[in-house]
């Protein structure tokens, strides 16, 4: 009997059909509970945007106080979220990279292990500590750094004149550089693993050929990684979006619109949520902040889109 008759003819064990139902099932279910949660998104939403007295996308307003004359719309809390988390990814980007390679290519095996240690303990700090750390610590320390860019390139738009004052520490600037802090253990992490999975056999080659450690990072480590250090950032990105409590202490001194500075203040997607709890008594004014909801939602699968498709043309640039 051949090979491939032997094979057909083998019989699946017990054990494998149970792993592969348990497998699917699971994939499956997941699947299911990501398209139930957007449509009890879409469902909860749809009577309040149906009664809305605005323009959803593109409106500034947001009242709900009134169930009979609701008017809201997100134009604002999408600027301050997405500014707050992009200001968050171009800090935390680099700065991760860099820290991963040094952990795996650079730092000697004693110092590696412990201070990869104490970049995974920043992902244990509840948000609440880094909202209060940012607001009376972080903030004034940021204050003269922050009137500096106001001052010298206010001509620039993202540094003009905000909502508030520059140097209040409650604005995007000091919420970006606390986003950062706390994305920065998700994007380190992820990288840190890639780099150290770099086939050793393409490391000893270009040691080989004589380059230098940084030519062996730049041709060998980076090219291999770099997929899996955008899809952490991804992730990163992910986390900023959807951050509640450490935006709300930072950003939730005013209710001025923003100017589509840095030096804005106001409310992200999650901290209005938060903030409107108070109004979750009727359906109409819980529809309003479930379609803000809604939004956030999609941006995620946005995001998450966008970082397939980077991954998929950097595939292929490698090939």
């Amino acid at each position: 009997m051949s090979a491939p008759e032997a094979s057909a003819g083998a019989k699946v064990r017990v054990g494998d059909r149970i792993f592969s139902g348990i497998a699917t099932g699971s994939g499956a279910f997941v699947v299911a509970l990501i398209a139930a949660i957007g449509i009890f998104l879409l469902i909860r939403a749809v009577p309040s945007l149906q009664v809305n007295q605005v323009n959803f996308l593109f409106s500034r307003v947001w009242d709900t106080s009134d169930p009979d004359d609701l008017s809201f719309g997100i134009l604002d809390l999408a600027w301050i979220t997405v500014a707050s988390s992009l200001v968050a990814l171009v800090i935390a980007m680099p700065v991760s990279g860099g820290i991963a390679l040094f952990l795996t290519h650079y730092a000697p095996r004693a110092l590696a292990r412990p201070f990869a240690y104490i970049i995974d303990l920043l992902a244990a700090v509840p948000s609440v500590i880094y909202g209060l750390w940012g607001a009376l610590v972080l903030a004034p320390v940021l204050d003269p750094v922050a009137s500096w860019l106001n001052g010298n390139l206010g001509w620039i738009p993202i540094f003009a004149d905000g909502n508030v004052r520059a140097d209040s520490g409650a604005n995007v600037f000091t919420a970006g550089i606390v986003l950062a802090v706390m994305i920065l253990p998700t994007i380190t992490g992820v990288s840190r693993e890639v780099f150290q999975r770099t086939p050793t056999a393409q490391i000893e080659g270009a040691l080989a050929l004589g380059a230098t450690r940084w030519e062996v990072v730049r041709t060998t480590v980076w090219p291999f990684g770099r997929n899996g250090f955008i899809g952490g950032s991804m992730l990163g990105l992910g986390r900023a979006l959807g951050e509640t409590v450490a935006l709300t202490i930072i950003l939730s001194f005013t209710f001025a619109p923003p100017n589509y500075s840095v030096f804005d203040a106001g409310a992200t997607f999650a901290s209005k949520i938060a903030l409107g709890s108070a109004e979750f008594n009727n359906n109409l004014q819980v529809g309003a902040y479930i379609s803000a909801g809604l939004v956030l939602f999609v941006i995620t699968f946005a995001v998450n889109a966008l970082a397939r498709w980077i991954e998929n043309a950097s595939g292929k640039e490698k090939a």
